[in-house]
């Protein structure tokens, strides 16, 4: 049988696998899609706790809109097209949540704000979680994370949120309150929230008892009294959008799972000996963003099987600090041992690779070297044919071979 693999924006990559091999080839559901403004402006027109948008905006001074990088698949532009009307003539500002991402590129830009990114770009600012100097302290949470936020979200009359609702490998969904928290906090907040990450309750669809998640809540009700829309949105595997929700801040985040679930949420007969996890365009920019699709990828993967992760990883590594930990260490069990005395923002990452590494293979078909790959535990390729061909001698002729095809945000699900 013939896969098509996606690597890259546009590129596709054919391999062939006997079909005494293939156990399945995993997209997300497919859904039914309606129309997809009318989609938006029923969300809009219609919001959870909230008043309507156009009430919103009436007395509104000005306006700040938090968005979300190059990084996810959010549609953005498509939001604004709707939108459009009732805000070009309000005093209107754009702050990008960045979390510990690098600023946007002219093409991730565009592909953020569309037709609208050259009327709008003298608005656009770039959050930077490490320049103190933006961030405000707005209180602390329970667990002990000190909020610090980029002081143009505290400083703004109203704000409007444009997010996405998937699962997350151990935040158990984005969207919603993460638009603040990493989006626009400091590195020391995003540090302290992100250790949380190494419990055991951290980790994909969990919410009810998932620390990350807890503690971004807690940590939000020191600006309960902020005026807030949210516009969150659920897209399919084509990305477009199948459903919309809005209002307020949380409930329209909680109202949208019920649609990421119906998505992303994909049951598999059984687990396989070698697991391709591809991590799309934009979700390949880098290897720090790519590791999503192993942490998703493994849940389909036997004990000692082979994790192939394919991703272009377009910029290279990305956040280095996971980097430097796993390629200083001999093996995962030291790095393991490391986190367990400290931690350091990034190292949640390592955990998980390292995690992983302990019980599995990993094995990358990048465009990064191959030495930075051998040295963090990953077997490097440049050729998907040519790994998924090793991984089947390695495995054995009958062993079993699932393709993830969307594994940045897909989850596997045992029948």
């Amino acid at each position: 049988m013939k896969v098509d693999i996606p690597y890259g924006k546009e590129e596709k990559i054919a391999v062939e696998i006997p079909d005494k091999n293939l156990t399945g080839v995993i997209y997300p559901n497919e859904v039914k899609v309606s129309d997809q403004t009318k989609t938006l402006l029923k969300a809009v027109e219609r919001p959870i706790k909230s008043k309507s948008f156009a009430d919103f905006l009436k007395d509104a001074k000005d306006i700040l809109f938090i968005v979300n990088d190059g990084t996810r698949p959010t549609p953005t532009a498509k939001v604004l097209d709707i939108i459009y009307d009732l805000v070009k003539e309000k005093n209107i500002k754009f702050i990008i949540a960045t979390g510990v991402h690098r600023a946007p590129t002219l093409e991730e830009y565009n592909f953020i704000f569309g037709k609208y990114y050259n009327e709008f770009k003298d608005r656009i600012y770039v959050h930077d979680c490490k320049k103190d100097d933006d961030m405000v302290h707005i209180g602390t949470s329970k667990n002990g994370t000190e909020m610090f936020v980029n002081k143009l979200g505290m400083a703004a009359h109203k704000i409007v949120i444009i997010g996405s609702v998937e699962p997350h490998y151990f935040g158990g969904y984005t969207g919603g309150r993460k638009s603040f928290l990493p989006g626009i906090a400091s590195y020391k907040t995003i540090e302290q929230n992100h250790k949380h990450a190494l419990k055991p309750g951290a980790k994909a669809l969990a919410l009810d008892g998932n620390p990350v998640h807890e503690d971004m809540i807690d940590a939000l009700k020191t600006i309960a009294d902020k005026e807030i829309f949210s516009i969150q949105t659920v897209l399919d595997a084509e990305r477009r959008i199948y459903g919309t929700t809005a209002g307020h801040i949380h409930d329209s985040f909680y109202s949208a799972i019920a649609k990421a679930k119906e998505v992303f949420c994909v049951k598999i007969k059984e687990k396989a000996d070698i697991v391709v996890s591809i991590a799309p365009y934009p979700m390949d920019v880098d290897l720090y963003q790519s590791q999503k699709a192993l942490d998703n990828g493994k849940l389909a993967l036997r004990e000692g099987g082979v994790l192939i992760m394919v991703s272009k990883c377009r910029t290279g590594i990305g956040e280095k600090a996971f980097f430097e930990l796993l390629s200083s260490m001999k093996t995962p069990q030291e790095v393991l041992a490391k986190i367990d005395k400290e931690f350091k923002l990034g190292w949640h990452k390592a955990a998980k690779m390292a995690e992983i590494a302990t019980w599995a293979e990993m094995w990358g078909a990048t465009d990064l070297n191959d030495s930075d790959m051998s040295s963090i535990f990953i077997k490097p390729y440049h050729d998907i044919q040519l790994a998924i061909n090793d991984a089947i001698k390695k495995k054995g002729p009958n062993a079993k071979v699932l393709f993830l095809m969307d594994g940045s945000i897909t989850v596997p699900m045992l029948l």
